[in-house]
């Protein structure tokens, strides 16, 4: 973006693409059928977690710096554990508040020391505010989701999501989609388009949705803050940046602070086992 590709034009291309695996995917899968009553909540979780979320990430990217947007993206986890424990009535323990602050601090530092300074951002404030607003769409979506996939399989959720997602990107980006000119655009270029869609959409999803499966919404969100993590590895594993002492610090409390989120009390341990017991 936004030499090939427009932002929306390629949100749609996004969520077709994903659709399409989901579909062929979901053949593996059982055969469930939604229930009329969750309609509305499948509908709610496709505008805040495949269309709003993504088209206020992508304009807001192309509009601002990538460090502003990484930073912003940051208060995903803060956002979760609020919602968590005001819609769904999830018990917030002070370790989980303690891992999600000291994530939290691990991250900043690893963005704001690890990344080099762009400013090919021609409406940073406006840029700023849209990447805002997609963290408390994608937090709100990991809340409406959770609930759905008590009750669904993962395939079924995410190829009906994925399908709602096209008629509510479509009216967005059609245009954009319109304007691409497939013949003008090199290898590399093809090849990085059918990375985000497979890597950073489809695959992305799908892992999430299992996540959350397995752990709370609070919990799967602390987990954003390894993203920067695995930038700067990268950047080094490529020779595009130096290992620094306060990148490994940065480091070092990430992983503290998704540790302490993730981990399950001695308590809550020995509640379980008593109750299997029984």
């Amino acid at each position: 973006m936004p030499a090939y590709v427009q932002p929306y034009g390629f949100i749609v291309l996004r969520v077709i693409g994903a659709a399409i695996l989901f579909w062929l995917l979901s053949f593996f899968g059982p055969k469930q059928v939604i229930e009329r009553r969750d309609y509305l909540r499948l509908v709610l979780c496709a505008l805040l977690g495949m269309g709003f979320n993504m088209l206020a990430f992508f304009k807001g990217l192309a509009l601002s710096t990538p460090i502003n947007s990484s930073v912003l993206i940051t208060v995903t986890p803060i956002i979760v554990l609020i919602l968590s424990a005001i819609v769904i009535k999830e018990k917030i323990v002070p370790r989980k508040v303690l891992g999600i602050t000291i994530g939290l601090v691990g991250a900043l530092g690893l963005i704001l020391f690890g990344s080099e300074v762009r400013q090919d951002a021609p409406n940073i404030p406006l840029g700023n505010l849209l990447i805002l607003l997609n963290s408390i769409l994608f937090g709100s979506y990991l809340i409406a989701a959770k609930q759905l996939i008590q009750k669904y399989h993962p395939f079924t959720f995410m190829k009906w999501l994925f399908t709602i997602g096209i008629f509510v990107c479509l009216p967005f980006g059609y245009q954009e989609l319109q304007d691409i000119q497939w013949t003008d655009i090199p290898i590399n270029m093809l090849w990085s388009i059918a990375f985000v869609i497979i890597g950073t959409t489809f695959c992305t999803y799908l892992f999430n949705i299992f996540a959350l499966t397995q752990l709370k919404a609070s919990t799967l969100s602390a987990f954003v803050y390894i993203q920067p993590l695995f930038g700067i590895v990268f950047a080094l594993l490529t020779g595009q940046d130096r290992l620094t002492w306060v990148k490994i610090l940065a480091a070092s409390l990430v992983l503290l602070g998704v540790y302490l989120a993730s981990r399950k009390g001695q308590v809550n341990n020995v509640t379980t086992a008593i109750k299997k017991d029984r």
